[in-house]
């Protein structure tokens, strides 16, 4: 991949959950209890892999009979309702978010969650000053990893995919980055990442707070497209 020789300050693009929110435990624990009275109620890992868009496809993905879908629906909502207290900011990302808007750093927010669930988070964190484009799961037919969201962002921020870092955690996010020539910077949380996903990533890191540190020191210090060379430095 080459880089740009001028000095153009570099984007960030986040996902949401697992990335910026910690969410994760919640919507695993959310979906599990959709669908487990309709079906043998499915592992963490079975409903990581199958989470890539809006709630109502990946209750298609997680259900084989679509009439099961509607009272899952229900149940989803049900239960969002009575647990969206337990998502909150990963330790660090506000103040990141911060430091990157003072810094005049193009920032962008691309997530598989519904615009009505993403607007919920943000408006609770106070996160949307924080963000120039915000593209979330229904706001296009394709859902991550066709990168038409990322796409969008670029052309939004009048940025090349050369000239952006996206940060997620989910093999779909390596997937779609990787489709556009943009660098990924992938969040584990522990799990087990294929070889062929690894490949595709600019840096591999374990935790969000790892993520933000890295970002702290290859956007905030060396913050321009030729900075990039440098990357993995």
């Amino acid at each position: 991949m080459s880089f740009p020789s001028f000095d153009k300050k570099l984007g960030v693009v986040f996902d949401l959950d697992g990335t910026l929110a910690n969410s994760l435990p919640m919507v695993i624990g959310a979906f599990q209890y959709a669908v487990n009275v309709y079906r043998t109620p499915p592992t963490e890992e079975e409903v990581l892999s199958r989470i890539v868009g809006p709630a109502e496809i990946n209750l298609r993905n997680l259900l084989q009979a679509e009439h099961y879908i509607p009272a899952a629906m229900n149940r989803l909502l049900e239960y969002n309702a009575q647990h969206r207290h337990e998502i909150v900011p990963f330790p660090g990302s506000t103040e990141l978010l911060r430091d990157l808007l003072k810094a005049g750093t193009p920032v962008a927010l691309w997530t598989g969650r519904d615009r009505d669930t993403t607007d919920e988070i943000l408006t609770r964190f106070k996160w949307w000053p924080y963000f120039q484009k915000v593209v979330c799961g229904d706001d296009f037919e394709t859902h991550k990893p066709d990168p038409e969201g990322l796409e969008s962002i670029l052309a939004e921020l009048t940025l090349n995919s050369s000239e952006i870092l996206f940060l997620g955690d989910a093999d779909v996010d390596a997937l779609a980055a990787y489709a556009v020539g943009a660098d990924t910077l992938l969040i584990e949380h522990g799990r087990k990442v294929s070889a062929r996903i690894r490949s595709l990533c600019r840096e591999i890191v374990d935790t969000p707070e790892s993520a933000y540190r890295v970002v702290r020191a290859k956007v905030l210090t060396q913050g321009t497209a030729l900075g990039r060379q440098n990357f993995g430095t």
